[in-house]
């Protein structure tokens, strides 16, 4: 009797266990956003294989900065910055991403992350 309750028990503590790692499995992956180079404008988003000035995203977003220059990421609280090759994670809120030292007529590009 005892053995059958010690497996039963154990079965229970395995199985709980694997449902909790079923369950962090399941969140929401963070989405990467790629950021590169090209003309006329010479920064762009690049959303599914074409390029925008503008991009909306539902979740965190990781942003990757593949164009030529360090990206200048700005919201109302705060600026990050973004090295060539390297990412940042950005949460909920709107953001003007731009290049550090652009010329006037380059792109202003605009996130959303809701």
């Amino acid at each position: 009797m005892k053995i059958l309750v010690i497996s039963i028990l154990a079965a229970l503590a395995l199985g709980g266990g694997q449902a909790l790692a079923a369950s962090n499995s399941h969140q929401a992956s963070t989405k990467t956003l790629k950021v590169v180079m090209a003309d006329p404008g010479c920064h762009w988003f690049q959303v599914h294989g074409h390029h925008a000035k503008t991009a909306s995203v539902q979740g965190r977003v990781r942003v990757q900065n593949l164009d030529e220059a360090k990206l200048k990421v700005a919201s109302h609280t705060k600026v990050r910055f973004i090295p060539v090759g390297k990412s940042i994670v950005l949460g909920h809120g709107n953001y003007v991403v731009m290049m550090v030292g652009q010329a006037a007529d380059d792109n202003y590009l605009k996130l959303t992350v809701s």
